[in-house]
């Protein structure tokens, strides 16, 4: 079998507002086509035209090359060398952000070829310790409003999907606001009640882990689950002060990729969570490396998922097989890319659980009237 083409698709659905942190609504669809008729799929989380662009270069030389050129004419069905010949051929431009997107992205796609040829669901192609069919979710409750009934309805749409777990996001004003953002987590804590789980994620708001630390003796009073991203992640250091001090700490959703960034992680950062994304981290076949470290150092790994069913089948994939019992991120954004992008849904049961694709590959396929509809020239 031989790749013949490497697609990059824009889709943009009706609505979508460039100034709202919502991806669910915009995403860059990614298609490996081969010789045999065999079609991989996969998203990422990330600018699609640049991703367009990396995909599509024309090569400049032997450590500039766009990655469709060094894919043409290659056996799909070999991930983890074509990984190594990606990396190898963007030497000079690449190594980090956007080009291992990309290269994040044809990865998993490959896998999905794999999958598809062989027959299995991606899950039981990584091996791992066992194959969980169903995985606890919880959900991304953003925006979530600062009125009484504002935060109370954000709420209610979460436990209404049959959610067991919830997780807020702090905004930038909770950090000149400390009062504020302790106010908001006791409503939402008093809310839900006692037996949801309840994370809390700072996006990056705080600049300094000294505004931070006087939070957590309250936080853990909130039986805050975990911190997500609270520091922007080149302050790595910062989040090695944050460490030990009663509530895990979580790093690297928002665009930190490959091995050599979450060692830092690990070792300077000390984060007591992993949280790469699969479309950014380098795919599955850099997750599974990550995932190995993470193990190694007595740490976690709870990946980043904030787009449409495409990712939700990814990470499903990755965590039917993980070493450990981990959620599902399960957004709930409006968007009807989100649900409708491909034929297979994930409604939860009444445990609040996800169920695993068990079909080939990821188990998820393209909705081709979406495709169309929404794809930007």
């Amino acid at each position: 079998m031989k790749i013949t083409d490497v697609e990059v698709l824009e889709l943009r659905a009706p609505g979508f507002d460039a100034s709202i942190y919502d991806s669910s609504w915009s995403t860059c669809v990614i298609r490996v086509h081969t010789d045999a008729g065999i079609c991989g799929i996969s998203e990422v989380d990330s600018v699609p035209a640049v991703v367009r662009a990396i995909v599509e270069a024309e090569p400049y030389h032997g450590n500039a090359l766009g990655l469709k050129s060094v894919l043409l004419g290659q056996d799909p069905l070999e991930p983890g060398r074509l990984w190594d010949r990606m990396f190898e051929a963007t030497y000079m431009y690449g190594r980090r952000g956007v080009v291992i997107h990309a290269m994040s992205g044809i990865d998993i796609a490959l896998w999905d070829i794999c999958g598809k040829a062989a027959g299995k669901p991606v899950s039981a192609l990584l091996g791992g310790s066992g194959q969980r069919t169903r995985i606890k979710a919880y959900g991304t409750v953003y925006p979530l409003g600062r009125t009484d009934d504002e935060i109370a309805g954000a709420l209610d749409n979460a436990l209404g999907c049959g959610l067991r777990a919830v997780k807020i996001a702090a905004e930038p004003i909770w950090r000149e606001e400390p009062e504020l953002a302790c106010d908001i987590v006791r409503k939402v804590r008093g809310h839900i009640g006692a037996d949801i789980d309840l994370m809390l994620d700072g996006v990056g708001v705080w600049q300094d882990p000294e505004e931070i630390l006087p939070l957590i003796p309250f936080l853990r009073d909130q039986r805050v689950s975990w911190l997500e991203a609270p520091l922007p992640l080149e302050k790595v250091e910062g989040y090695g002060r944050l460490h030990g001090h009663g509530i895990p700490i979580g790093g690297g959703d928002l665009g930190m990729t490959t091995r050599y960034e979450y060692a830092a992680m690990i070792e300077t950062g000390k984060a007591d969570i992993l949280q790469p994304d699969i479309t950014m981290v380098g795919g599955y076949s850099e997750m599974m490396i990550v995932s190995a470290m993470a193990r190694d150092a007595g740490r976690r790994i709870v990946p980043h998922g904030y787009k449409t069913n495409i990712l939700n089948a990814t990470n499903l994939n990755f965590l039917a097989q993980h070493w450990a019992d981990e959620m599902l991120e399960y957004s709930l954004s409006p968007s009807p890319l989100l649900r409708s992008l491909t034929l297979e849904t994930f409604p939860l049961d009444a445990d609040g659980m996800a169920f695993v694709p068990a079909g080939p590959g990821l188990g998820v396929t393209l909705d081709e009237a979406i495709v169309s509809a929404y794809r930007v020239a």
